[in-house]
């Protein structure tokens, strides 16, 4: 199972995460566009330490939100979302070629995150966007109980979706994430090492209700905030670099 850690959201003279730290153990950048966080030098710095690390780039666009951070919802016609993904991939892809990069993924940031997994029509609409980009791309999603349907829908466009499971966060009996603002959403460190051996070993999760969900991930979620946070990448990566 792969690692993937959102990166590059530093702007300006206003440094965000731990990106030096996280980077020696990921295996996949989720790269700030611009339109949530980072900029140009940012992208550059943050692409030219991927390389150093041989770390595989995606583009990690959001809705067009810098004051919010990405995470506000925002309603936007069909066509005007398309074209704002496009932007935000296109600009990161470009500062990869000048590099000597690729780009081989989308995952969408926060609420754009979030709408895409509550609105299938939204999720429709990124799948749209992917396949009409001229690069051949994977769209990253949450790993859920309707992983099937979302993998057939995909599929009627020619797209390929990557899963991608939380280590840090409670799920429900639906294999969504519990919300923050419910108790016990976010694991501890115990749980959070736990949840990680249970994936990697079983591809599963416990839910809220204490039932076993099947949860098929191609990648695991992880945070670079903190030193502490960092330290929970060390542990996870040594779980899942360990013979199961």
């Amino acid at each position: 199972m792969l690692l993937n850690c959102d990166l590059g959201e530093s702007f300006g003279a206003w440094e965000m995460g731990l990106d030096k730290e996280a980077m020696p153990f990921i295996d996949m950048a989720n790269v700030a566009c611009g339109f949530h966080a980072g900029d140009p030098t940012v992208m550059q710095k943050t692409i030219a330490l991927a390389k150093q690390h041989n770390v595989i780039l995606g583009a990690h666009p959001s809705y067009p939100d810098l004051q919010g951070f990405g995470r506000r919802s925002l309603t936007m016609a069909k066509h005007e979302l398309i074209n704002c993904i496009h932007y935000q991939i296109a600009a990161l892809e470009g500062m990869a070629k000048i590099a000597g990069m690729t780009i081989s993924y989308v995952k969408p940031h926060g609420a754009l995150y979030n709408d895409m997994m509550r609105d299938e029509s939204i999720l429709e609409t990124l799948i749209e966007a992917i396949h009409q980009y001229p690069s051949d791309l994977k769209l990253m999603i949450l790993a859920t109980s309707r992983a099937k349907q979302h993998r057939a829908l995909a599929q009627q466009y020619k797209v390929t979706l990557l899963m991608e499971a939380f280590a840090d966060r409670l799920y429900t009996d639906e294999g969504m994430l519990t919300p923050r603002s419910e108790p016990n959403a976010v694991h501890n460190e115990e749980k959070l090492l736990a949840q990680v051996k249970l994936l990697a070993g079983n591809q599963s999760v416990i839910t809220t209700s204490g039932q076993k969900l099947e949860l098929a991930a191609d990648t695991l979620c992880v945070h670079g905030d903190n030193l502490h946070a960092i330290k929970k990448i060390e542990k996870i990566r040594a779980i899942l670099s360990s013979p199961q």
